[in-house]
């Protein structure tokens, strides 16, 4: 028998009482080029942003289990950690012209979409989170604030992350006889999973996306390897929105 948990899901406005649980997540969103950027300088900014939304489930002063906001690359480009996200964008999309001019063109009104959650949050909760950032836009734009003018934007860019299977080391190292007519195991394929599953979605309606590898190396992918046959290698993606 499997024991079933009833969960309820609240939503709230992002808070200064989240700057860790935010920090942990965009760590966990770059991968192992987190170390490029100051996690916590860009928390404080997306914190100071009050736009978008964070999913709890032991009220507000609890920490969240999941994320998603925007951030206008134009408005906040003299923010050091903002120019340090532009140049590492620019850098990982150099073989789309079009989407690499769009980035690097000054007064471009995009907007940097981030979004994460713990691994075992259900994708159910991604709907909700993207209505409500839309919801939010749309009422920014209305004012007629000088402030809110930075929502005014003509595309989104979703920083996402994905991986791509490789066969195990542990398995080719293993120099233990092998039964009679057992082959040994093949390369995985190189087909691309999405940690999200709504950036399959996403990616549909895009004008452009790309898969890329990061700079840094990732954790060996055995370490990783642990209810199938194949490691996994992490890649990230940029889904560009208009």
């Amino acid at each position: 028998d499997v024991d079933m948990i009833d969960v309820d899901f609240e939503f709230f406005d992002l808070a200064p009482i989240d700057f860790h649980a935010l920090n942990t997540l965009l760590k966990q969103l770059m991968g192992p080029d987190a170390i490029k950027f100051e996690l916590g300088a860009l928390a404080d900014l997306l914190l100071a942003n009050k736009i978008g939304s964070t999913v709890k489930v032991d009220g507000e002063e609890s920490d969240p289990y999941a994320f998603l906001t925007v951030l206008n690359l134009d408005v906040h480009k003299e923010h050091e950690q903002v120019k340090l996200v532009k140049d590492y964008l620019l850098s990982k999309v150099r073989k789309l012209d079009k989407m690499h001019a769009l980035i690097g063109k000054a007064g471009a009104q995009v907007g940097l979409i981030f979004s994460e959650r713990l691994i075992n949050m259900p994708v159910e909760v991604a709907g909700p989170l993207y209505r409500i950032l839309g919801e939010e836009i749309t009422a920014r734009q209305k004012t007629g604030k000088a402030e809110d003018k930075q929502y005014d934007l003509s595309h989104y860019l979703v920083w996402s992350k994905s991986y791509v299977e490789t066969a195990s080391k542990l398995d080719e190292e293993d120099d233990r006889p092998r039964k009679k007519g057992k082959q040994p195991k093949q390369a995985a394929n190189k087909e691309v999973f999405f940690f999200h599953p709504e950036d399959e979605i996403l990616i549909k309606h895009a004008s452009h996306h790309i898969n890329f590898p990061y700079s840094n190396a990732a954790p060996e992918s055995d370490s990783k390897r642990a209810f199938h046959d194949f490691g996994i290698h992490p890649t990230g993606e940029l889904i560009l929105l208009t």
